[in-house]
């Protein structure tokens, strides 16, 4: 789509022809054409293109261009985030841009954005939604305010024989394969003089049984995974299990659970953040979360 010359033919007086140039240019391109072209790129593609000229520009804001971006589920995120109301004044540039941002709903404990690059869902939920067992005993676990918690609190346990914590979801998710990870630190982090701290003093029990994680979907899937917690004082995700979504446009509820129950010994001294649900092929990435 460059620059180039066009040639028209013209008449002389005494009926000979000869040819006139003119300049054509990107601003000479139908809008149609472009937006068509545009639906092949990925969103920071055109987001990049927009900047050409105007014609781009207008282009590129196209419904059908960022429609086509658009999980087949955006209508059921939409509706999750800012209301069904809200859904027929905003253009799917508007839809597609306010998804890609984080949004919270469910009352705060969940919240779900679009990779900006490839416009996958993600999920991440808060340890507040979770059920935890003996939550509401003050001697056994807390809820602690961080700033290293996209939800600002983290649920703390300081000593338990009976480790419990299961969590579910219902939700619509586009067709494709999904993995699962808690965010868990062992030890409890606070600023000192405005550097980074991690109290370890009440870390214990993690190293003798490992976890064991486990993962069921309403259709049948299911994964079970154990591993010994470690490396106190940094944020890990640990591996739950994948599932995968073969008929989208339908409520799927996921359960996972976290549990050491061994009662030959206590445990204690564990963050728990929450829980990521992404697009396998993003975990890695979204593990820096």
């Amino acid at each position: 789509m460059g620059a180039g010359v066009s040639t028209t033919a013209a008449e002389n007086d005494d009926g000979s022809t000869f040819s006139v140039f003119s300049d054509t240019g990107l601003d000479d391109v139908p809008e149609n054409c472009i937006s068509s072209l545009m639906m092949s790129f990925d969103p920071q593609e055109i987001c990049t293109l927009a900047r050409v000229n105007k014609t781009f520009h207008r282009a590129s804001s196209a419904d059908f261009v960022w429609e086509s971006k658009l999980p087949p589920s955006y209508k059921f995120l939409v509706n999750k985030v800012v209301g069904e109301q809200n859904l027929g004044s905003m253009t799917k540039k508007e839809i597609y841009a306010k998804l890609c941002r984080p949004n919270f709903f469910d009352g705060g404990t969940k919240e779900v954005w679009l990779d900006r690059c490839s416009g996958q869902v993600c999920l991440f939920i808060s340890s507040k939604s979770f059920k935890i067992t003996g939550i509401d005993d003050r001697r056994y676990w807390n809820y602690i305010p961080t700033e290293e918690s996209r939800f600002k609190s983290v649920a703390y346990l300081q000593q338990m024989w009976w480790v419990e914590v299961i969590g579910d979801l219902e939700f619509e998710f586009p067709k494709g394969n999904y993995s699962v990870f808690f965010r868990l630190q062992l030890g409890k982090t606070s600023k000192r003089l405005g550097r980074r701290v991690c109290n370890v003093d009440q870390v214990h029990g993690w190293d003798i049984k490992p976890v064991r994680f486990q993962l069921s979907t309403s259709d049948g899937q299911s994964s079970l995974s154990q591993c010994y917690l470690r490396g106190p004082g940094e944020w890990a995700h640990y591996y739950v299990g994948d599932f995968a979504i073969e008929k989208p446009n339908g409520l799927t509820n996921i359960k996972f659970s976290l549990a050491q129950i061994d009662c030959t010994h206590t445990k204690g001294g564990l963050c728990i953040d929450g829980v990521v649900i992404c697009p396998t092929e993003l975990s890695e990435r979204l593990k820096q979360l």
